[in-house]
């Protein structure tokens, strides 16, 4: 069986990941920091948004994965995969400060919500079989 709402947020999840561990990478190469985070403020604040999106994803993809198994997916399922990753990026960004400081608490806000939604909808998916 193919479940493509999951391949898609997998594929997308990918991708974030990526581009998190660069926007790493490029405060590593900028400050010639190696190993560690070397007290640097913007490498913590890109490393903890990057290990942040890899503590929360991995149970965003098992529910989406499992709710795509019991009830075949759907519309509803696809735009919370797509506006998790939405937050996701906006946290990352916000984690940057400045101007984009509001996106850490919509992506902290979205991924919290999406995680308690997918939960609920699984309890209720469960018991209503």
């Amino acid at each position: 069986m193919i479940l493509p709402i999951t391949l898609s947020a997998a594929a997308a999840a990918a991708i974030i990941n990526i581009w998190l561990a660069i926007r790493c990478g490029q405060v590593r190469t900028a400050e010639k920091i190696s190993m560690g985070d070397g007290g640097n403020e913007k490498l913590i604040a890109r490393m903890r948004a990057h290990a942040n999106f890899v503590e929360n994803t991995p149970f965003v993809l098992v529910l989406i994965a499992a709710l795509e198994l019991a009830i075949g997916g759907g519309t509803a399922l696809a735009v919370v995969a797509g506006v998790y990753m939405v937050g996701r990026v906006a946290h990352g960004l916000g984690m940057d400060g400045g101007s984009m400081a509001k996106g850490r608490m919509i992506g902290t806000m979205i991924t919290l919500l999406t995680q308690l939604g997918l939960a609920i909808w699984a309890i209720l998916t469960a018991l209503g079989h």
